[in-house]
């Protein structure tokens, strides 16, 4: 084992070895006072600790930052506060309040009111449609034989006789009145129009037929052919058209008291019993059940 270096023992390639700083071990280091490092001086450009200004990478759907001119480019705070979009507006921007509903959106309208559903009417409007047909055909029938003698009808002359024989006042008046109003009601309870008045016209005139013969014969009458069965039965068919409507097989079905009165058609049925009655007191005046 020699003492020589070890350098000495390559060969001679032409160029001299890199240097390291391990070269020389020992080598002092001369300190360095703050004048020469130039720490804290203005100007200088260097601080113990640098701040490096925050970065914020906006999304393409937030609102822009508008710059506020009296301010610098880099805040000198060490954490910023960057303002963004209410959460309501920040859906489908990554934030985690995307799903959040706004505090100020309007409420839902709830609607409260009641829907009518019309019930099923089955058979009733074909019910109704007979019922008209046949009290409104007998009517009408009835009141072409006194207004113009048809069907060996006593004609209004002979029906102006019969009202003066029985004791009416003002005869020539009410014959024509009767007459017109029980053809012009039995036509129209046929075609379902006007139907509450056309049942109040044939009703008067059906309760002064039943008082009619209830007075040609003293006592309570009611059997065929002496009796009233017959005028009850119409009366009550006319009543019954009154307050039930002509149905939906008529002129009158969009109407709302045809296929569901209320007060009006029973109004209507006051004014028919009423009228029939006061014609009979006001013109007549004789008791129907004298004995």
């Amino acid at each position: 084992m020699t003492d020589k270096p070890r350098d000495e023992e390559r060969p001679d390639t032409g160029y001299e070895p890199a240097s390291s700083p391990y070269d020389q071990p020992t080598e002092k280091l001369q300190p360095r006072t703050e004048d020469e490092l130039d720490f804290g001086k203005s100007g200088s450009g260097s601080y113990p600790t640098e701040q490096i200004p925050s970065s914020f990478r906006p999304s393409r759907f937030d609102e822009p930052i508008a710059p506020d001119s009296s301010s610098t480019a880099y805040s000198d705070k060490p954490t910023e506060f960057l303002p963004t979009t209410p959460a309501s507006a920040s859906y489908g921007t990554g934030s985690s309040d995307r799903f959040a509903t706004d505090q100020n959106a309007p409420e839902p309208v709830v609607r409260t009111e009641t829907v009518e559903i019309p019930a099923r009417r089955g058979t009733t409007d074909l019910g109704l449609l007979l019922l008209r047909l046949v009290v409104g055909a007998i009517f009408l029938v009835h009141g072409l034989q006194k207004l113009t003698g048809m069907w060996n009808g006593p004609g209004l002359d002979g029906f102006r006789s019969l009202l003066e024989e029985t004791g009416y006042d003002r005869a020539d008046i009410l014959a024509i009145a009767g007459a017109v109003g029980e053809t012009a009601g039995g036509a129209l309870l046929i075609l379902g129009l006007a139907t509450p008045f056309a049942g109040a016209a044939v009703l008067s005139v059906i309760i002064n037929a039943w008082l009619f013969k209830q007075a040609a014969e003293p006592g309570l009458q009611f059997f065929a052919p002496t009796g009233v069965e017959y005028e009850t039965v119409l009366a009550v068919a006319a009543a019954a058209i009154i307050l039930t409507g002509p149905g939906k097989i008529a002129f009158d079905g969009r109407r709302g008291w045809a296929t569901r009165p209320r007060f009006g058609s029973f109004i209507a049925l006051i004014l028919g019993i009423a009228a029939g009655v006061c014609l009979w007191i006001f013109l007549n005046g004789a008791n129907p059940l004298a004995t």
